[in-house]
């Protein structure tokens, strides 16, 4: 049964039964227990449309692109598709949309394109809040001499330090790289500002933002960043990546690529056979996300605008476990919270908790909710450089919740209610 519409200015509430029955996945129980799926920070799960459009690809679809016979040009089309979808999801145009095997993997090809025009000296800023994978692929052009400087946190809520980035963005700056949401604290850093500063610099701007993804919209137009990355994985699709480039600078940079690779946008960057039924799957996460915006704004007729609908159900979903969930871990005597816990100030970060309990570490509190059916992931997820920062990597890292949409408040209570017995113990 969904949900009524709110009164006054309020919009429609999330309709969480019809969104769950999209899921298989979620029927799932462990040791009798009902599984919660609150690891979605490593990784969401996937919809029906998004396993069923996997599946028609192999039955009615399986050759390679540009053959002159029905499979192949099938193909073709999915894949046209689902670049279009990614058009939608990014706002931007399709020849700007490249797949490829996943963020890394991306990221580290972009960073080699780009690092044949950088000389010694120059300089590209990384962050100490972000997943490795938006900082490795850049530290690696050290052998060529470019300098990599790190911008700091304010260890008190874990937010960038946005006058340490303003004094390590100079003359010699070639390329700012910075998340869009931290993926263990969920900060949301202030991407469409560090743009401008990047840009005034003459520097180009990249963002990473396979963690935001599934929790708000993207809008490359309006935050006129050069280069942005995501996972489909992390928003309701398989696993794969994709990459948003300004038409300008994909046509700049000279990918790394087999000789009898096509040179035009955007198959100069996708190297070799692409992953075809998950490119499929890719276009089957977005259309999910726009019909479950148009089931909340039936005006919503084109997929960007359902999209933004969609966000906008979701988001306020998310922020009311949140502040379920914050409320009730700062209750239990010696937990320390990493990140902002003031509601307050909420509008700055995303849906994700990293927390430790005194006297017990991370896997372990992992471990004893994984026997009751609660998922929650433990270590550093990739990002070394912030839990190094916080001084908790020698001792097991950090517990990480993470909520999406397809989450309850009866999964939030389950979460805290097992917490406490795991800290009374």
């Amino acid at each position: 049964m969904s949900t009524p519409v709110m009164q006054g200015t309020e919009r429609k509430r999330l309709d969480v039964e019809w969104v769950r029955a999209q899921f298989p996945s979620l029927q799932r129980k462990v040791n009798g227990y009902p599984a919660a799926f609150l690891d979605g920070p490593a990784g969401t799960q996937v919809p029906k449309q998004v396993m069923d459009a996997v599946q028609n690809y192999f039955l009615e679809s399986n050759a390679n692109t540009c053959g002159a016979f029905a499979t192949s040009r099938s193909s073709d089309a999915i894949i046209a598709s689902a670049r279009e979808a990614m058009a939608d999801f990014f706002h931007c145009d399709k020849d700007e949309v490249v797949f490829g095997q996943n963020m890394t993997t991306i990221t580290f090809a972009l960073a080699r394109a780009i690092g044949r025009q950088l000389n010694p000296g120059d300089e590209i800023v990384v962050t100490t809040l972000d997943h490795d994978a938006n900082v490795a692929p850049w530290r690696a052009l050290e052998e060529k001499g470019v300098v990599i400087r790190q911008v700091d946190i304010h260890e008190s809520d874990c937010t960038l330090d946005l006058e340490d980035l303003k004094r390590k963005i100079n003359a010699k700056t070639k390329l700012v790289a910075v998340g869009y949401a931290s993926n263990a604290v969920g900060t949301i850093n202030p991407v469409g500002e560090i743009t401008k500063l990047a840009h005034a610099a003459g520097a180009l701007m990249f963002i990473d933002a396979v963690h935001y993804a599934p929790h708000g919209p993207i809008d490359v137009r309006a935050l006129d960043c050069d280069f942005l990355a995501c996972s489909p994985y992390k928003f309701f699709g398989p696993h794969m990546g994709t990459l948003y480039g300004k038409r300008e600078h994909l046509l700049r940079f000279r990918p790394y690529k087999v000789r009898p690779a096509s040179d035009s946008l955007p198959d100069r960057w996708e190297t070799g056979t692409q992953l075809h039924e998950l490119i499929a799957g890719i276009g089957a996460a977005v259309d999910y996300l726009a019909e479950l915006g148009r089931r909340h704004d039936p005006a919503a007729k084109d997929r960007r605008s359902a999209l933004l609908s969609a966000y906008r159900a979701t988001r306020q979903h998310e922020m009311a476990l949140l502040a379920r969930l914050v409320e009730g871990v700062l209750a239990i005597p010696g937990l320390r919270f990493f990140g902002i816990n003031d509601a307050k100030r909420f509008d700055e970060r995303c849906s994700t908790v990293s927390l430790r309990l005194a006297n017990h570490t991370p896997t372990d509190a992992a471990k004893f909710l994984g026997e009751r059916g609660i998922f929650t992931w433990d270590g550093n997820y990739y990002a070394l450089n912030l839990t190094q920062r916080l001084g908790v990597e020698a001792s097991g890292g950090l517990l990480r919740i993470g909520l999406v949409h397809y989450n309850t408040t009866e999964e939030v209570d389950r979460l805290l209610a097992a917490l406490q017995e795991f800290a009374r113990g």
